[in-house]
């Protein structure tokens, strides 16, 4: 079983940023990074799964002409809205039925190890020309999948396309994922 709704409230029952978004350096240089990993310039639809307060959001709005992104935790839709007007939020807990926009951007932030192993497989028929970004933190976490294992569950879910590391450090890495025969 992936993380429970009450686990989420319960980081942000104090704030609307409890991993200190706004002001980490590391978290800073770290949505700059996910930037840099986008193989194009522009995107015309763009899903993001995990917003938190939108300040990654922040970082990627402006290269796309929609940017959808979801939270399971009201006060962070509330904050993503506040601090990135021009996109999109849905405030619902995935498993759930996702927008049915024809996204070619996708981007999977310190999320999929919020999940449990059969949640990570739901995402291949809408994806089949999107590229798409997975952010993994290389710490501990306290849920039953980390960061690695759970994006070693999700890619040969989503068997068509080719991932590749763009970016690594101590704390996290970056793979994109390209459909099939894009490249």
């Amino acid at each position: 079983m992936g993380v429970r709704r009450d686990h989420l409230h319960a980081l942000y029952a104090d704030t609307s940023d409890p991993w200190d978004f706004v002001r980490s350096d590391y978290e800073q240089a770290k949505f700059a990074a996910t930037r840099a990993a986008l193989m194009r310039p522009r995107y015309s639809s763009a899903f993001g799964m995990g917003c938190g307060n939108g300040q990654l959001t922040r970082h990627l709005v402006d290269v796309c002409d929609r940017y959808t992104d979801m939270d399971a935790v009201a006060i962070a839709i509330e904050a993503a809205r506040e601090a990135v007007p021009d996109a999109a939020f849905i405030q619902d807990f995935y498993p759930c039925p996702l927008p049915t926009d024809n996204f070619d951007l996708l981007i999977l932030s310190e999320t999929l190890y919020f999940l449990d192993p059969g949640s990570l497989h739901g995402h291949r028929q809408r994806l089949p020309k999107a590229e798409v970004l997975c952010v993994s933190w290389l710490g501990e976490t306290d849920h039953v999948l980390q960061g690695e294992e759970a994006f070693t569950i999700f890619t040969p879910a989503l068997d068509t396309h080719d991932f590749d590391c763009v970016t690594q450090t101590d704390g996290y890495r970056i793979d994109r994922g390209l459909p099939r025969g894009a490249t």
